[in-house]
């Protein structure tokens, strides 16, 4: 048992350096460059049109169809996946750690992050592929194969996404999420209510994922605006009833932010980098994972998707991140001692308490099992559309598949997971790693989509986007004249004679 424990240490310890490292000093760089090559090549898109993000949330499905998804729904798939426990704990383990000027750069990186998730997630729609069951997939293997022409480079990137989001994320998300209850439960992991909590929580989500596309759309389109509303009327209340006090808060995170002799004097664990890894990480942007997410709807113009994943990003860090922020820094503010002697989950519960009550602290307990279970959600439906770009139609495959996921919450439930966070960690960079390069060579198209766009806007219409508009663009399965994006690209009178020989043959 020493040898085991001691074997797990090691592993723990030497997975944590290369996680460090990675994100320190390789792929923070790559996010931070590539955000600011991509607001300029974009023109500050993201900033542009802004606007565009909201009219673009009530666009009915551009070809109707049972198992297709609206644009709305797709944002909140991504959202759910962005906002999870670390927009509560990981804000104030920033705050704590680096100061509270880590919130500036957090804000700032959301910004800039926007525009590296306008690119991949119109990428992700122009080289979307339409499902046996009608539904809409892709992301970045997808884009990656089909505009790169590299399979292989695909398969790889999507391996590493389901190792990290079905495996490593979920597990994790269960974790946080059911040790909330420590606060209530004494020896809670051993008295057999883990164990409990565990079957509950699998139940709930494999009647969601067993649904398919188009029940977690609709789940995830009713638990997340629920949960985010509540949680920012929480922090709306308790900002409006100390208004008093925000003068000081921006003057702690203004005077932190600048602190410019702490930031060099140990950049790695500077407020300027703790501040940028926590907006990074939390909204994901240029990671890979939302443009998933956002294949998946049925729009009438790439960039349309690409203009609402970016408002994503601003909901889940300048919307949520920032209430987390306020209610941590109105506590900093009334209560420095208490609050400087606190970090992570303690430090969110006592502020709230702070503020409201103990009623806060079993508020905070709920939004974190619903922020958890709408990442479950998330996380398992990027999993399954990279396992389906794998192994093509598999029904038994799929199965087993679902029923491993479930078995990764439930261990997440009962057990730490030490070891996994590092490995999730470290898949989720070279994910990135493939997923950013990846956007660098492919980012024209997009480029000259949202060219296209702008174009039609400018002539008053509401953008249709077709492939043959853009010239030389690597071969798409969608978006051609003359065909039914909602029947796979087939011919209408393919699709019809095919219709009527399988189903109607009478009509003939």
């Amino acid at each position: 048992m020493e040898d085991s424990s001691s074997l797990n240490d090691l592993l723990v310890s030497v997975t944590g350096e290369i996680d460090g490292f990675m994100y320190t000093y390789i792929l923070v760089f790559l996010l931070v460059v590539v955000g600011i090559w991509f607001t300029v090549r974009t023109k500050c898109v993201q900033i542009r049109y802004l606007k565009d993000m909201f009219t673009q949330l009530t666009e009915k499905k551009h070809v109707p169809g049972e198992r297709s998804i609206s644009s709305f729904q797709a944002l909140m798939v991504s959202t759910a996946s962005r906002v999870g426990t670390g927009n509560i704990a990981g804000i104030a383990t920033a705050i704590a750690t680096g100061g509270p000027g880590a919130v500036f750069w957090m804000w700032i990186m959301s910004i800039v992050g926007a525009a590296s998730a306008f690119i991949e997630s119109t990428l992700a729609q122009i080289w979307k592929v339409r499902g046996a069951d009608g539904e809409f997939r892709g992301g970045p293997a997808y884009y990656i194969q089909q505009g790169l022409g590299k399979r292989w480079l695909g398969v790889v990137f999507a391996v590493a996404l389901i190792l990290c989001f079905a495996f490593g994320f979920n597990g994790l998300q269960a974790y946080n999420m059911t040790s909330a209850l420590e606060y209530y439960i004494p020896d809670y992991a051993t008295n057999g209510t883990a164990i409990a909590v565990g079957l509950v929580t699998i139940v709930f989500t494999a009647f969601v994922i067993f649904g398919g596309a188009k029940r977690i759309s609709i789940i995830t389109s009713i638990v997340v605006p629920v949960m985010a509303i509540a949680y920012i009327a929480l922090a709306v209340w308790t900002t409006v009833s100390n208004l008093g006090e925000i003068p000081a808060v921006f003057g702690l995170i203004f005077a932190s932010a600048f602190d410019f002799q702490s930031i060099f004097g140990g950049f790695a664990g500077s407020v300027v980098m703790l501040g940028i890894k926590r907006g990074l990480f939390s909204n994901e942007a240029g990671m890979g994972s939302a443009p998933n997410a956002a294949a998946t709807a049925s729009v009438s113009h790439p960039v349309k998707q690409g203009l609402v994943q970016s408002l994503s990003v601003y909901i889940d860090t300048l919307v949520i991140c920032t209430c987390s922020a306020m209610m941590v820094l109105i506590f900093y503010v009334q209560n420095p001692d208490a609050a400087q002697a606190l970090n992570g989950m303690p430090l969110v519960q006592m502020a709230v308490n702070n503020s409201v009550g103990e009623v806060g602290i079993h508020f905070i307990t709920f939004a974190i099992f619903a922020f958890a279970f709408s990442s479950l959600i998330g996380n398992y439906f990027y999993a399954e559309t990279n396992f389906r770009y794998i192994f093509k139609n598999t029904k038994w495959g799929m199965v087993v598949f679902r029923v491993l996921c479930l078995a990764a919450i439930f261990y997440g439930c009962v057990n730490s997971f030490d070891l996994a966070w590092n490995l999730a960690d470290i898949f989720m960079g070279f994910m990135a790693i493939i997923n950013l390069v990846a956007i660098l060579l492919l980012g024209k198209w997009a480029l000259k989509a949202l060219d296209d766009y702008s174009e039609q806007r400018r002539a008053g219409k509401d953008p249709v986007f077709m492939a043959s508009s853009i010239p030389e663009m690597p071969a798409t399965e969608c978006w051609h004249e003359g065909e039914l994006e909602d029947f796979g690209g087939a011919p209408i009178k393919e699709y019809l004679d095919e219709a009527l020989d399988a189903d109607a043959p009478a009509l003939k």
